[in-house]
């Protein structure tokens, strides 16, 4: 996977904070997933299809995400419960469809927002695809997003 293909999440998720949430989020050091020692309270993940398949999944510890909900709904959330999950989703859907604005030529198609939600839960990663985790440093508290994507290999002229 060309780490280019990256960006584009990285950009969407930090425009999107900034103009939703009115909260300014860095990514930290991109890294590549080797295994399964992260784990999160609550997740949200889009899948993508088309010329490109894969997923993006963005994870928060759960004080973290009832912070990021009660800021983007404007009510205080207290509770895990249908309210977060619901806004988790449409938080990773805004993401990954900024995202696929910048990516038109996978013409991918992203699917509804699915949560996961449970302590110390763990992301998976689809066999032979690279995930890259991007942590993002916020001043409601940290959080990762993780971007697996299966582009075509470019062929090389000649070959």
């Amino acid at each position: 996977m060309d780490v280019s293909y990256i960006n584009p999440f990285i950009i969407s998720t930090i425009e999107t904070f900034q103009k939703m949430l009115n909260c300014e989020v860095k990514p930290g050091k991109v890294v590549l997933k080797n295994n399964d020692k992260h784990s999160y309270d609550v997740s949200g993940i889009i899948g993508l299809s088309g010329e490109a398949q894969g997923s993006i999944c963005l994870s928060f510890p759960k004080l973290i995400a009832l912070k990021v909900v009660s800021k983007l709904t404007g009510i205080e959330i207290k509770i895990v419960g249908p309210d977060l999950s619901d806004a988790i989703g449409e938080l990773a859907n805004i993401i990954a469809g900024n995202a696929k604005q910048h990516l038109t030529q996978f013409n991918l198609s992203i699917s509804l927002p699915k949560v996961i939600m449970g302590a110390d839960h763990k992301i998976a990663s689809q066999r032979g695809v690279p995930t890259i985790v991007v942590p993002f440093i916020c001043p409601l508290g940290d959080f990762i997003m993780e971007v697996s994507l299966k582009t075509p290999e470019v062929k090389k002229k000649g070959k």
